[in-house]
């Protein structure tokens, strides 16, 4: 933020020392080396990367209506592993972990599955049946051992 305002300065035709000069009297210490270092370097492979990553899923996970409003697709209902394949499968490079990094951001997470239904709810003691077999299924003779199941 202060870089980008010492280059509005330095366009208006201000020289460099003179601005950090004044900046450091006023309290906020900063080196002309540091804007001059600022100035050249490039920015991160990955910060690169994930902007393209962000633009990807916002196109995959928005779509604008022709009144120009902008409306959730399916897609967007997609999570991560999801959301990673089908932007593989349109051509665009992407991993897993930028995929993530971009759905935090735009704030999207799959759509939750809700859990399994409880049809057999047990009693309230939470005491179950006697095994009377004592888990040995052989008969001696018939008629003498009668096991079911119910499952």
């Amino acid at each position: 933020m202060i870089m980008g305002f010492i280059e509005s300065l330095r366009d208006k035709g201000f020289a460099v020392e003179s601005i950090c000069r004044v900046l450091t009297e006023q309290g906020c210490k900063i080196a002309a080396r540091t804007y001059r270092s600022w100035r050249t370097t490039r920015p991160a492979a990955r910060t690169v990367t994930d902007a393209k990553t962000v633009d990807a899923v916002r196109s995959a996970a928005w779509a604008t209506m022709t009144d120009g409003r902008r409306k959730m697709t399916p897609e967007g209902l997609y999570g991560r592993v999801k959301m990673t394949n089908y932007l593989r499968r349109n051509g665009v490079v992407v991993t897993p972990g930028a995929v993530d990094r971009a759905m935090r951001l735009l704030g999207l997470s799959g759509a939750v599955r809700n859990k399994k239904v409880r049809t057999t709810i047990p009693a309230e003691d939470g005491i179950r049946a006697g095994d009377l077999v004592n888990r040995d299924f052989t008969a001696t003779a018939p008629d003498q051992l009668w096991v079911t199941d119910f499952t």
